[in-house]
């Protein structure tokens, strides 16, 4: 079970990164949820994975940490406090900028030079 969380934790990692280098603001932030997922699910897994156990104490051999339990509710309300505001930022920039790209150029075209009628670069 331990490897197949791991496997999950880092596919969602890798996915986090793969997006944030992308270069479109929708993307980005995507990715940073999928990040903020992720390490939710590491923190969760730092009190130990049990099966059937028990969260009042005394009622059972093994019980649930409380402690990762409480982190991670606590980091998925700021993580969507904090989506919805990049969120806006982005829905900002895409209305301000015209575009959607990150660092505001209109498309990657305008770095390339421009051919003239008769073959012949300026």
């Amino acid at each position: 079970m331990e490897t197949i969380y791991a496997i999950c934790v880092g596919a969602m990692t890798m996915g986090g990164i793969f997006l944030v280098l992308r270069g479109y603001t929708f993307a980005v932030v995507l990715g940073l949820t999928l990040l903020s997922y992720a390490v939710n699910l590491f923190i969760f897994a730092s009190g130990r994975l049990v099966i059937d156990g028990a969260v009042i104490l005394g009622s059972s051999e093994q019980y649930a940490d409380p402690l990762p339990q409480a982190l991670v509710l606590t980091a998925i309300v700021i993580g969507f406090a904090m989506t919805a505001f990049a969120l806006i930022l982005a829905l900002r920039a895409r209305s301000d900028l015209g575009n959607d790209q990150v660092d505001g150029r209109t498309e990657i075209h305008d770095e390339l030079p421009h051919k003239h009628k008769g073959g012949e670069h300026k």
